[in-house]
């Protein structure tokens, strides 16, 4: 036995017009998309008919009501019961004759959006010869149907709004007239709120006839102050053919955050659709801000979103394509605004370029990197060079630069954000180009052994500095190297502090947590070196005194010191072993002058 839905209408209306819509400001966008729809659908048969949309505010009507009116197609008796008194029925339903390409929305659906600011809603329409029919709805659910003696004198529409207690403020002069220019200004139809017209403004993504470059540039730049608050580094123009998208993309004279969501400006047929529409590019295009408009591209049922479809994914692709083709474009033709744009966005840049090889030819060729032989790009390093060599983190570069500096040994920073990925890519994207990675231990690797005898004579200081510094978990080397100032150097690429931080962790948890940890931290131990330089006076010095105690104090001065120049924090057993180090050759020295 089947049964029928009962439904709540009451409920339905309040659902509709209180929990589909973010803000009651969109009931001047759904009247005047429904006034829009009417006056389309009856240019289809009289292509001269007027397009006019008036607005009367409460100061007008002077009965605290809103009225709209329009001079489109108008609504039969039989429509008006079929669209206004059906839930999910629509104007733009095939058996109507409307589903058409041309039209924006919904009739009834949007309708009901008033019902946030109206207790009371009366449509008066007439549809060319047919009788003028008045539906009156209520926000309880009840309406009622009439045919009034009184007929307007042509086709067309008037909405008439009845405020509900506490929102008479949504139907003022001030605020119509500011909802009505905001989602109705570039429609290509006359709005009227009052006596001003609210339609007068130029598309931003038309140009004027006979409007030259320095014109539209100085128009566009006020409308992205206006509707964004900047003014902006360049203007892109927009299109995506298959989503029916034209449009302007604003570039952005400042940084921007990539964590932060993009939301740009839409619009649908000209309507606005929402100021903060998000996904409508690559999430790596987040230096700039948009506003677009759309034939093609489907809004979510409250029309303040896209449906993220096949559809809108393909336009994405075609408007980052649009972005990467001025990158192009200023890097062939105008390098130095190039480098001004890098200078402000080259995260952005950077993370397109982690997939696109023509963004990594970009970057390869104009993003200057930090290295031990000054400000190069990866060009211009290659070219002296030969081999792109680099440090995976900013704390090995600081650790080896100096060092492999004074070793002949070029090497780049590529510890900032994206770089440890884009330069393993770039034998992919550019030809000829050779890329390696340099880590610390490559590093010791490179520093001059000692001949066999030297090795001999400074084996038994190397015996002992292990033992001093063995708590501390550090691996003694002895190399010959430059600068020969520096009495030692400390070196710890990244694998082995994450190993070390394990293991502290390890020591630190219970059991249940250490055995977790041990699945991580299972095989040889990795160890950070402390290399000393045979070179120095100082460290020679350290390694030839018979005096055991003032050598083990000499090492953990030397260990110390190269802990602070590789900019590594001072553990507690650090900053003991520095202070003991510093008390006791300072007795020994004070003791020496008695």
């Amino acid at each position: 036995m089947s049964h029928t839905f009962r439904v709540d209408l009451r409920g339905v209306v309040d659902l509709l017009s209180h929990h589909l819509y973010a803000t009651p400001r969109v009931y001047v966008r759904e009247l005047l998309q429904n006034a829009v729809d009417a006056i389309t659908a009856r240019r289809l048969s009289e292509p001269r008919a007027d397009g006019g949309i008036r607005f009367e505010p409460a100061e007008r009507t002077g009965d605290r009501t809103l009225r709209i009116h329009d001079t489109g197609i108008g609504l039969t008796e039989n429509q008006v019961h079929e669209l206004l008194a059906t839930i999910g029925r629509s104007s733009k339903r095939d058996d109507l004759g409307f589903a058409r390409h041309e039209f924006l929305g919904q009739f009834g659906i949007g309708l009901l959006s008033c019902f946030m600011v109206a207790d009371e809603i009366r449509v008066v329409t007439r549809c060319g010869d047919h009788p003028t029919v008045l539906w009156t709805g209520h926000s309880d659910g009840r309406y009622t149907v009439v045919l009034p003696g009184e007929q307007r004198a042509e086709p067309g529409t008037t909405v008439t709004l009845v405020p509900r207690p506490g929102e008479e403020h949504w139907l003022t002069e001030r605020t119509v007239r500011e909802l009505a220019g905001l989602y109705g200004s570039m429609l290509p139809f006359t709005v009227r709120v009052g006596d001003a017209t609210v339609t007068t403004a130029l598309p931003p993504w038309e140009k004027a006839p006979g409007e030259t470059s320095a014109a539209r540039w100085a128009r566009l730049s006020a409308y992205a102050q206006e509707a964004f608050g900047f003014v902006p580094f360049d203007v892109i123009d927009l299109a995506a053919p298959e989503g029916g998208v034209r449009g302007v993309a604003f570039v952005l004279p400042a940084p921007a955050n990539p964590a932060v969501r993009v939301a740009h400006r839409v619009y649908l047929k000209q309507m606005l659709l929402s100021e903060g529409i998000e996904g409508l590019l690559p999430s790596w295009a987040f230096f700039v801000r948009c506003v677009v408009d759309t034939t093609e591209l489907r809004p979510t049922a409250s029309r303040e979103a896209l449906y993220d479809d096949s559809l809108l994914e393909e336009v994405r692709q075609s408007l980052g394509g649009n972005l990467r083709g001025w990158l192009a474009r200023l890097g062939a033709g105008d390098p130095r605004r190039l480098r001004d744009f890098l200078a402000i966005h080259h995260l952005g840049v950077k993370a397109l370029a982690v997939h696109d090889d023509e963004m990594l030819r970009l970057v390869h060729q104009w993003w200057p990197y930090e290295t031990n032989v000054g400000q190069l790009t990866l060009a211009e390093f290659a070219d002296r060079y030969g081999v792109v060599r680099y440090t995976a983190s900013a704390d090995e570069f600081r650790q080896m630069s100096t060092v492999a500096a004074a070793q002949r040994i070029p090497l780049i920073n590529a510890g900032y954000v994206y770089d440890d990925q884009l330069l393993p890519r770039l034998p992919d994207a550019v030809d000829d180009v050779a890329v390696e990675v340099l880590n610390p231990a490559d590093l010791t690797m490179r520093l001059d052994h000692l001949d066999p005898a030297g090795e001999a004579e400074v084996r038994p200081f190397r015996a002992l500095a292990q033992r001093v510094l063995e708590r501390h978990g550090v691996e003694v080397v002895v190399r010959s190297f430059d600068p020969a100032s520096l009495p030692a150097l400390y070196l710890l690429d990244g694998d082995t502090a994450l190993q070390g931080d394990l293991r502290r962790a390890r020591d630190d948890s219970d059991d249940l947590w250490a055995s977790l940890y041990d699945a991580f931290t299972s095989g040889p131990e990795q160890r950070p070196q402390l290399v000393f330089n045979h070179r120095n006076p100082l460290a020679r010095q350290a390694m030839s005194t018979g005096d055991e105690e003032l050598a083990a104090l000499a090492v953990e001065g030397l260990f110390t010191q190269a802990l602070l120049l590789a900019r590594q924090p001072l553990t507690p057993a650090a900053t003991a072993a520095f202070n003991q180090s510093f008390l006791g050759l300072l007795t020994r020295a004070m003791g020496q002058q008695k």
